[in-house]
């Protein structure tokens, strides 16, 4: 199928079910057939593969991931395209419909015993509305034991950021986020004429394999993130000022001082420098003292 015919069918069925794409639900639909094939490519299904797709669309991606897969739940939103979905892949009976919304769903409470399979760990694959990336992940992240791998495709900017390095201005909170949990890669870019209609911005797909245990150990993992934010909400400021900040610390001078000698951490250095181990290790010193600010 070329990208012209796939565009082709998508404007159809637009039309045919009287839908205009939402611009605030973020409903921007894949019509390259080459982008199509590398995702389902890349998500690596077999026919014992239980998926959970979030934002199905018009169902192009559904419909390729429900021919592998020996079941596919898909979650959407717009009451409208739910009716197209079940109307037009109504042959496929591995294929679950749930119209939700996806931040408000329990994906530990998926009816995976209706059909009577084992319960095994689900592969996500989703193209996420930029405009709750970042809500959408989180909640994904708490689910991450039944997941055993999570494919996004995602704004070519945030993607950057899952992925990034310290030292690298992309580096940051969600960095650290998503590389606690997971082992992240972006597999490859996504050019926005793939997408009708095409937003302003290119996107990527990241595979995250979920981590069986977090990258490293800490004491306190809410401490952890705890500080995470603080230092990446101040990131120009040098670490010794950060954490002299008395709306997020409870901590004078000499106790920074003390603390980062023992983290064998710089003073003056930033948050952006510091890796996933660095970040564990301050977090552990300062989560003994508790020292943080919790009102």
């Amino acid at each position: 199928m070329s990208k012209a015919t796939l565009a082709w069918q998508t404007k159809s069925l637009l039309r045919k079910y009287n839908i205009r794409p939402k611009k605030h639900l973020g409903q921007n639909f894949l019509i390259d057939e080459g982008i199509l094939e590398r995702i389902v490519e890349a998500a690596d299904l077999n026919e014992d593969s239980i998926v959970v797709e979030i934002g199905p669309g018009i169902g192009a991606l559904t419909r390729e991931l429900a021919k592998i897969a020996k079941l596919v739940f898909a979650i959407e939103l717009d009451e409208n395209l739910v009716k197209l979905l079940r109307e037009t892949l109504a042959p496929f009976k591995n294929i679950e419909f749930l119209h939700a919304d996806v931040l408000k769903i329990n994906f530990k409470e998926l009816p995976i015993t209706n059909y009577q399979l084992p319960i095994t760990k689900i592969k996500v694959v989703a193209n996420l509305p930029y405009y709750i990336t970042t809500p959408i992940l989180g909640r994904l992240l708490k689910s991450r034991d039944i997941f055993d791998e999570i494919i996004i495709m995602v704004q070519q900017e945030v993607a950057n950021r899952m992925v990034a390095i310290p030292r690298i201005r992309d580096y940051g909170a969600l960095s650290l986020l998503v590389q606690y949990y997971t082992r992240p890669e972006k597999a490859f870019s996504i050019p926005s004429n793939a997408f009708f209609p095409s937003p302003k911005v290119d996107s990527a797909l990241v595979k995250m394999g979920v981590l069986p245990r977090p990258a490293i150990p800490v004491k306190n993992e809410r401490f952890f993130f705890l500080l995470v934010r603080a230092v990446f909400g101040q990131r120009r400021k040098a670490l010794k000022n950060v954490l002299l900040q008395p709306a997020d610390f409870n901590l004078d001078k000499n106790s920074v001082l003390a603390i980062l000698s023992e983290a064998g951490i710089k003073p003056l250095r930033r948050g952006e420098t510091l890796s996933l181990k660095d970040f564990g290790r301050l977090s552990d010193l300062i989560a003994e003292k508790e020292c943080f600010r919790t009102e």
